[in-house]
């Protein structure tokens, strides 16, 4: 026992662990390669109708949006693909192939008028300003051409695929990339929110907030051209969002070493998509074609619990489409496709309101 200006303190040993991760404690690369190395039975996720490299893919074209049942099974299958297995999956035929080819258009303005000014290279993240991206490409989107905007944010696979994860009142955020040929790799990394922040950074957040991140964003991204292998299709790491430490370890030379030899990555056609675990890590790969430019939009999607990535004004989106919106509902009523659109563009809890 100790005193200390006459107060008596008992020394004692806590047997309480560190609720931080310390970045001067080395993660354990070991405990990482055994997490990534697990083999995803197809028969795990019935409605899949293929797996490859332990990615489960789903043709959406084979599925009803009247079959009730099913779909609930295909949220329940995302979201523990999610959360408990590899983190990522492919939706083919998200968008029909007509929405993306005036989705490319409506960007076109947008790109040329950003490349005269410079803007393009601004977070050109792949190699030093050769590449196109788009900022809130989802306002731009619908200040250039409302109807496509409504058409592309009306989707319901795009609405289920987001409650599945986030739940009702969740917010989107885009990001248009394109990468010309020779456009290099990214390296490998975790997103946002913590994946955002250095690793002294992340090391001052508690353990329980390195999960609780990976909960509150959808990461996604929507192929608005084909991509063959050659093009460098995005690289994933499949369940390795379980490594508890991996927000304070995907910046080390060894984890990023691993990465590089075990990665897999699989070709999307135009209006096909892949989601995946804002907590898996993963990389674009280079463009090594000489002629395709690879194009996606990229698309984080935000609980309605967290903050999302870019601020987003609704009000001048909500302006923008309002007349084809009513138009819609006046024809088709309280549609899916309604439902949807009101949900990605404004957050909105509820859509019980009436269009006046």
């Amino acid at each position: 026992m100790a005193s200390i200006n006459g107060v008596h303190r008992v020394k004692q040993t806590s047997t309480i662990p560190s609720r931080l991760y310390s970045i001067d404690n080395t993660p354990s690369l070991s405990e990482f390669k055994l997490i990534c190395s697990k083999t995803l039975n197809i028969d795990t996720y019935p409605l899949a109708h293929a797996v490859q490299c332990n990615i489960p893919i789903y043709d959406l074209s084979r599925f009803s949006l009247s079959d009730i049942d099913t779909i609930k099974t295909l949220q329940d299958e995302w979201y523990h693909i999610l959360l408990s297995s590899p983190g990522v999956f492919v939706l083919k035929n998200l968008m029909p192939c007509s929405i993306i080819t005036s989705t490319n258009a409506a960007f076109d303005p947008t790109i040329k008028s950003e490349a005269s000014s410079g803007a393009h290279r601004k977070g050109d993240h792949f190699s030093g300003g050769t590449n196109t991206r788009i900022w809130n490409s989802f306002s731009k989107h619908c200040l250039s051409d409302p109807s496509s905007f409504q058409q592309y944010y009306s989707s319901p696979w795009l609405s289920l695929v987001s409650a599945a994860w986030l739940g009702p009142g969740y917010r989107i955020t885009a990001q248009a990339n394109i990468i010309r040929p020779g456009g290099s790799a990214q390296i490998s990394h975790r997103d946002y929110h913590l994946g955002f922040q250095t690793a002294a950074t992340c090391a001052q957040f508690p353990a329980a907030t390195h999960h609780a991140t990976q909960l509150l964003t959808l990461q996604g991204a929507i192929a608005h051209s084909d991509m063959p292998p050659a093009s460098g299709p995005t690289r994933f790491l499949p369940f390795s969002q379980a490594f508890a430490q991996g927000y304070v370890a995907y910046r080390r030379a060894d984890f990023d070493a691993f990465f590089r030899v075990h990665h897999v990555a699989l070709p999307l056609a135009a209006g096909d998509a892949v989601f995946f675990n804002p907590g898996l890590h993963h990389a674009a790969g280079a463009n090594a074609t000489a002629d395709v430019d690879r194009a996606a939009n990229l698309l984080q999607v935000s609980s309605a619990l967290g903050k999302p990535m870019e601020c987003v004004d609704s009000l001048p989106l909500v302006e923008r489409t309002w007349d084809g919106l009513r138009g819609e509902y006046e024809r088709d009523g309280l549609s899916a496709e309604v439902k949807g659109f009101c949900g990605g563009c404004c957050g909105w809890l509820s859509v019980s309101y009436e269009f006046r």
